[in-house]
């Protein structure tokens, strides 16, 4: 069996075969008895954008449950935050040698080649959809 994340949310827009949903996104806190005194516990309102096929109806307002593959979550975290670091230190080390250890110019240098890297992620982003996809569910 798959190992999947749910939210639940509402379905906010509809774009042809794109459902807008907006969820919550809570902390672990929520379930406590003691959020109302605690200033840890906190909560954001995320929009996610769900391609459909054409046969699917939702109308705006439906209460949805939102899922997607914890697979996805492994890969984001590889694509945005692992990959990044791994270049942003080879090119730290790479530049330090080259510039006979100046720090500053070498960490200056070293951040700004994760433009390009960051740029065709941008530019890559129809792609990255269709790896990142979700489904939706409506609530009964």
């Amino acid at each position: 069996m798959v190992d999947t994340i749910k939210h639940q949310g509402i379905v906010e827009n509809i774009i042809g075969t794109q459902v807008f949903v907006r969820i919550v996104q809570t902390t672990g806190c929520t379930s406590c008895s003691a959020k109302g005194y605690c200033s840890s516990s906190e909560s954001k309102e995320k929009v996610i954008e769900i391609t459909t096929s054409p046969e699917t109806f939702f109308k705006i307002g439906d209460r949805v449950t939102v899922i997607g593959e914890t697979s996805m979550g492994m890969m984001a975290v590889l694509w945005a935050f692992i990959i990044p670091f791994m270049l942003l230190i080879t090119f730290l080390f790479t530049l330090m040698f080259i510039t006979s250890g100046n720090e500053l110019l070498s960490s200056l240098l070293s951040l700004t080649f994760l433009i390009p890297y960051y740029l065709i992620l941008w530019m890559n982003k129809e792609k990255m959809k269709k790896i990142f996809s979700f489904t939706i569910k409506p609530i009964k």
